[in-house]
């Protein structure tokens, strides 16, 4: 199996070489993009320490049926909309919130563009249950 991959890779070095070059292109994109990403513990003693204000983007629904203590509620849809809101938190760290941890990068990039230091909750709301940490409705 081995002896099959590495004579793939030297017979097809050109194709081996493309594709190197844009996985590494795919991961240095992912990584600029959607800022840092917290644990549940770094997010906990940043809002402890009243440095940061968590963003829940996900769906209003969703957002009444459990969110963590003290998140603003701004649908991804409406972000850009209601970024006026965000102007009296610009010294803190935003932390953007969503079910998965999948769509909370995107977010975080626009608030960066914006002037603002955001970081992502990793995992999302889902991790943050999975940790049995609370959640308010």
């Amino acid at each position: 199996m081995v002896a099959h991959l590495i004579q793939f890779a030297t017979d097809h070095y050109i194709l081996v070489a493309i594709f190197v070059v844009l996985l590494v292109a795919l991961l240095v994109n992912e990584l600029r993009r959607g800022g840092q990403s917290l644990s549940n513990g770094q997010l906990t003693a940043l809002v402890n320490a009243d440095k940061a204000l968590v963003i829940d983007i996900r769906p209003s629904k969703e957002y009444s049926a459990g969110h963590i203590v003290g998140a603003l509620n701004i649908p991804q849809d409406k972000i850009a909309s209601r970024m006026t809101e965000l102007e009296k938190h610009k010294e803190k760290t935003l932390i953007v919130v969503d079910a998965m941890g999948q769509q909370s990068g995107a977010v975080c990039g626009e608030l960066i563009k914006a002037g603002y230091t955001a970081a992502k909750l990793s995992g999302g709301v889902s991790s943050w249950k999975a940790d049995n940490l609370p959640l308010v409705k």
